[in-house]
Order: C-alpha cells, then structure tokens, then sequence
C-alpha cells in the first residue's frame, strides 16, 4: 500500500465515527419532534441505527481498511436516509406524512452521482466503493418506499423490497451476484425508483400514487431481465460442463 492508501486507511476509522455521531444527535431531534409514542419513536430510531451501522460496517470491513473522500458523500447520504428511516417508521403505523421525509429523501437523491464524480476525479474508484453506493440506493429506495405505504399504500414496499429479495435470493444462487453488461435502461430505472417515490410523497400532485407504480412496473421488468440473462448464462455453462463427464456405457473407453 502507497503513501496514499495508508492516508485513506488511516481516515476509516475517524470517518465511522464522524457518521455515527452525525446521525445520533439530529435523530434523537427528530425523534423527539414525532408524536407517535416512545414505542414508535424508538422503532424508528432503531431503523435509523441499523441504516448507519451498515453502512459504517461497509467501510470498516474492507480488507485493508480505507475510506476515500467520495466514500465520505456516500456516508453523508447514508446519514439522510438514516434520518429519513427515524421520521417514516413512524408515520408507517399512524398513516401520518410530513414534509421530513421528501426533503432528507430528496437531499440524499441529489447528491447521489457526486460521489462517483468524486471518486473519478481523485482516482479513487474502487469496487467497495461502488458496492457501498449501490447499498445505500437501496437503503433509500426502501425508507422512501415505507414512506409512501403510509400514502399510497402498503403495496409500495414491493419496490424498497425487491432489491434485498434479490440479495437473498443470490445466497441460494451465487451465480446472480455475477457482473452484468452494462445497461442505460438499468441505470434509468434505477434513478427512477426514488424520483417517483418522492413525488407520491408530496402534497397536491395529481395521480401521485401513479408514478411509484409505473416504478414497480418498471423494477419488475429490470430484475426479471437481470435473472433471466444470468440463469441462461449460468445454464449455458453448466450444460457442456455435464456433457464432459457424461459417457455412453457402450462408447469405447477414453485415454486416461
């Protein structure tokens, strides 16, 4: 490791804690400004923690440890949507909404590209870093997604959920953690998801409840897409490799 990569390992740690403590003091606010009850309060406290604590473990279990300043956008984004899960936990049991939710959402959806930016113009582009910033587009996408259940209605989980079933999913088939091609529909659909979840969360939009749909339409299609091309690829492997070790009992013996 360089003069650099000693610099970036020895901000990891100072950056995890810098995380924890700028998220624990404006929930604590925030929590405190909801009338939904100590039980609520303290649900949406702990969904706020796990948020942050997952994303200060993505960084402090890299081997060798390091964090990088585009890292440190996407620990500020994954604040927000700490701070968004306290507030929308919450208002998911009393059926309440608040401007809370799509301006912390919102916040973190624009600075979402800065960190890749960041990362490509100090040279520090990493597939950590990229895993980090696609999980906590998740994290997003869910919190927005129980944001807009209290709105829309429950049925808007599906779109924060489907990614994490698609991780699960990925224990029982390790072949759909494979890269996939590049894709512009992928990326836009993607972006979409948020973008049409914060809009349902705003107040006096026409059809607003439209748009997380059109969303859930277009995520269903993109992750059947996704499976579909890397359980052909994988069965396209595996078919060869089974004609290899399989021999007629009546074909003449092979060399050894």
């Amino acid at each position: 490791m360089g003069a650099a990569g000693w610099a970036m390992s020895g901000h990891a740690m100072p950056d995890a804690v810098a995380t924890l403590a700028a998220y624990a003091l404006p929930a604590l606010w925030l929590s405190s400004l909801s009338a939904s009850g100590p039980v609520l309060q303290m649900a949406g406290l702990c969904a706020g923690a796990l948020v942050t604590a997952a994303a200060v473990g993505s960084v402090l279990r890299r081997i060798p440890r390091f964090s990088t300043p585009a890292d440190r956008v996407t620990l500020l984004r994954a604040v927000l949507v700490a701070l968004c899960a306290v507030v929308a936990v919450p208002e998911l049991f009393t059926g309440r909404s608040s401007f809370l939710v799509p301006v912390l959402g919102g916040v973190a959806f624009l600075l979402d590209g800065l960190d890749g930016a960041v990362a490509r113009r100090t040279g520090t582009a990493s597939p950590a870093g990229a895993r980090f910033d696609a999980a906590t587009d998740a994290a997003l996408v869910l919190v927005l997604s129980i944001a807009a259940a209290a709105v829309a209605g429950p049925w808007t989980l599906a779109i924060g959920g489907m990614y994490y079933v698609f991780t699960a999913a990925a224990f029982f088939r390790p072949h759909l953690r494979e890269p996939l091609p590049p894709s512009v529909s992928r990326k836009a659909i993607g972006a979409f998801q948020p973008l049409a979840l914060l809009v349902a969360l705003l107040p006096g939009i026409p059809w607003a409840a439209a748009f997380p749909a059109v969303a859930l339409a277009l995520l269903t299609y993109s992750f059947t897409r996704d499976v579909v091309q890397l359980e052909t690829r994988h069965r396209s492997r595996e078919l060869p490799a089974a004609h290899a070790h399989f021999r007629h009992p009546h074909s003449p013996a092979l060399p050894e």
